[in-house]
């Protein structure tokens, strides 16, 4: 045990002193700029200007990209723009385009006239940043190091949810100290340090070629992915590791209004406590999995975050008490960010190189869901059983998480190793056998997508106009006949679930019957 931990601290020591590990770090300035600014920033300056706050709404959509951005990351795998590398070449394309972008918001939107143009604008910043962001994190899957991953991780989050903060709440501050156009050309101009830190950031040394069709980027990450030994109970195990976290955070907001704290106890407890407990967890939890390891860490830190929601219980069971309420808040969001830096560590672990941006895109995807589907459970499980019980069952969440991880890391590995499982099937099936396959599961995948958004519209309504009574064929016509832009995104979305999930099945039926050994990066 001292051998391992002087070894880690040996790693650590060379990895903070790593020009990878930098470079990596100061990207993720970069990425967090656009988000910033679309996702804060915009909609309060359009506000701000007197716009109809239903525009306003609209305008929230251009964030659209970030969620679709696993859509075009095959083309990323593919082609290689002609200067920089594969993945710095890509990353410097979206950055000149984030810097024209920006530089042309400073000359609209001081009237509510030019709101078009400006949702326009902020729909082409998350384009180019959504497109950053998949080359970011492929860069980061193919130059860093092992030992360097768990200090990047906690570097990365800090600097992005940093630049976050500039974009978004800094960007409000000064512009109504000064005014839009001088700060978002200010924002601009940021961008071209970021383009001269891709171009001297270093080529990974090994890199796979990439694959040799825009079919094959689309196919083999899938395939190469899913012959890993338990591949399936890993991305189960992705979906659920921080399920009892994404629960107990949905409603944080809404439990301390319930219990008594007014709005200065939530704003200290939330923007100023959990921030800071958050970014330190997630720096400690990057530092800790190089020391301790990969699954030394998963299984502490996977503990620590269940756990730490039975601070809520005595929240929930006492009288106001601010210096519970801290101090829960505080631990939760500190325990979360420890379990956020060594999950982070295992999606780079698990993407391969010559598919690391779809990969990366789709581990990430994944890892969103749980939080998008927590809200609405939460809500509807809080009115049925009340805060005390609902916090015991997000403890309770977390357990399958775990039993999960111990069948690809059992207790006790520090270092897990990922494999290409043998086939127990080696006759290959058809291509048409495939294509059913796969089409079979794009069927039942927008089906059960579709039931499920329109159940969770149907308990909406019935929760605000009872009298309705419970009504699951209005929200699935209006899902299928879309008439604005949002139902448009919530269709393309649906049809995307349907085309990845029918990707999905086609594959595993293919790595069953022995497809994808020689996708094998340590092959």
């Amino acid at each position: 045990m001292g051998q391992e931990r002087r070894g880690g601290l040996a790693s650590l020591g060379q990895a903070m002193r790593s020009w990878r590990t930098a470079s990596v770090s100061l990207l993720s300035f970069s990425s967090g700029l656009p988000l910033g600014l679309v996702w804060i920033a915009i909609p309060d300056w359009m506000r701000g200007i007197g716009l109809d706050i239903r525009v306003v709404g609209l305008i929230t959509l251009a964030q659209a990209p970030w969620t679709f951005k696993v859509l075009w990351s095959p083309l990323m795998d593919r082609y290689r723009p002609p200067f920089l590398g594969r993945r710095r070449g890509w990353a410097a394309l979206a950055q000149v385009a984030l810097f024209a972008f920006t530089l042309m918001l400073a000359g609209v939107g001081h009237h509510p006239d030019t709101p078009w143009v400006v949702a326009a604008l902020a729909l082409a910043i998350a384009f180019a940043s959504a497109t950053q962001d998949i080359a970011i994190d492929a860069y980061a899957v193919d130059v860093l190091r092992p030992e360097e991953q768990g200090v990047a991780v906690g570097a990365r989050i800090a600097l992005y949810r940093a630049a976050m903060f500039i974009a978004g709440g800094l960007s409000i501050t000064l512009a109504g100290m000064y005014s839009w156009p001088l700060v978002n050309v200010g924002l601009a101009l940021v961008y071209l340090p970021m383009l001269a830190i891709t171009w001297a950031a270093p080529e990974p040394p090994h890199t796979p070629p990439p694959p040799p069709s825009l079919r094959d980027a689309i196919w083999q990450p899938f395939l190469g992915f899913l012959s890993r030994h338990r591949a399936l109970e890993i991305l189960a195990f992705v979906l659920l590791y921080k399920f009892a976290d994404n629960l107990a955070q949905a409603l944080t907001r809404p439990f301390l209004v319930d219990m008594g704290y007014n709005e200065f106890d939530r704003g200290v407890a939330l923007a100023s406590v959990g921030l800071v407990a958050t970014l330190v967890g997630t720096f400690a939890g990057g530092f800790m999995t190089t020391m301790l390891g990969l699954g030394h860490s998963l299984w502490l830190f996977g503990f620590l975050q269940i756990f730490s929601n039975v601070g809520y219980v005595l929240v929930a069971g006492s009288p106001v008490d601010r210096v519970l309420m801290y101090a829960a808040t505080g631990f939760e969001s500190l325990t979360s960010g420890m379990g956020t830096g060594a999950f982070s560590v295992l999606l780079l672990r698990l993407t391969q190189k010559r598919f690391s941006a779809t990969q990366y895109a789709l581990f990430s995807s994944l890892f969103g869901l749980p939080r998008l589907l927590s809200g609405p459970v939460s809500g509807f499980l809080v009115d049925a059983v009340g805060w005390q019980t609902f916090y015991w069952c997000t403890i309770a969440s977390g357990i399958p998480g775990m039993l999960l991880l111990a069948r690809f890391v059992p207790l006790g590995t520090r270092e897990p190793v990922f494999t290409v499982e043998p086939p127990h099937q080696r006759l290959p099936l058809s291509a048409t056998a495939l294509a059913l396959r796969g089409v079979l599961g794009a069927v039942v995948a927008a089906s059960i997508a579709a039931v499920l958004s329109a159940t969770l519209e149907a308990l909406k309504t019935l929760r605000t106009t009872p009298e309705h009574g419970f009504d699951l064929v209005t929200p699935l016509l209006t899902m299928l006949r879309p008439v604005d832009v949002a139902g448009w995104l919530g269709l393309v979305g649906l049809v995307a679930v349907a085309a990845i999930c029918g990707l999905f099945v086609a594959a595993v039926a293919a790595a069953r019957h022995g497809a994808g050994v020689e996708l094998d990066d340590e092959a």
